[in-house]
């Protein structure tokens, strides 16, 4: 019996000792990333957003911002790891104005267009569908200041994959 709590003991030791040398490779390595982030200057004329989504139907970000007039690069990463067909993702923007359940309920349809609908004068911009772990990003000249509502027109998803772009 004392050989058993004795391993236990020393398993335990061993195991909690190599925790610590981890966290201190983890520490500097993050050191290192957040100093180059640092060195990148940004460019006051162009607005870099990044959405990411995942296999449970959400975008990290409910609200982005950019200026009228001003180049925008937006980026969709889908961080999950289902297929473009169970668990596709895409962002689009919508003019102002535009009711978005009738939109995605067009947009559920055009299953061969991407899930964009063919003829639609509702959209300010989109990005291509991607499946988990891939990106895309698209360039555009942000719209007049106002509230403009961003979508995932995959079928089904507007309703938790959803925010506003405000431009101001």
């Amino acid at each position: 019996m004392k050989n058993v709590l004795t391993m236990v003991f020393v398993a335990a030791f061993l195991l909690s000792c190599g925790g610590e040398k981890k966290k201190e490779k983890e520490g500097f390595s993050y050191e290192n990333k957040s100093t180059a982030k640092e060195e990148v200057k940004e460019d006051p004329n162009e607005a870099n957003i990044v959405l990411v989504g995942d296999d449970l139907m959400k975008f990290d970000k409910t609200e982005i911002k950019a200026k009228a007039g001003q180049k925008v690069k937006l980026t969709l990463r889908h961080k999950g790891k289902m297929d473009l067909n169970v668990m596709g993702h895409n962002v689009v923007i919508l003019k102002q104005g535009v009711d978005i359940a009738t939109f995605a309920g067009k947009a559920a349809i055009a299953r061969d267009n991407d899930y964009i609908p063919v003829d639609s004068q509702d959209i300010i911009v989109f990005t291509k569908t991607i499946g988990g772990g891939q990106t895309t990003s698209i360039e555009f000249e942000a719209p007049a200041a106002g509230t403009y509502d961003f979508i995932c027109s995959f079928p089904g998803h507007y309703a938790m994959m959803k925010g506003k772009f405000i431009v101001e």
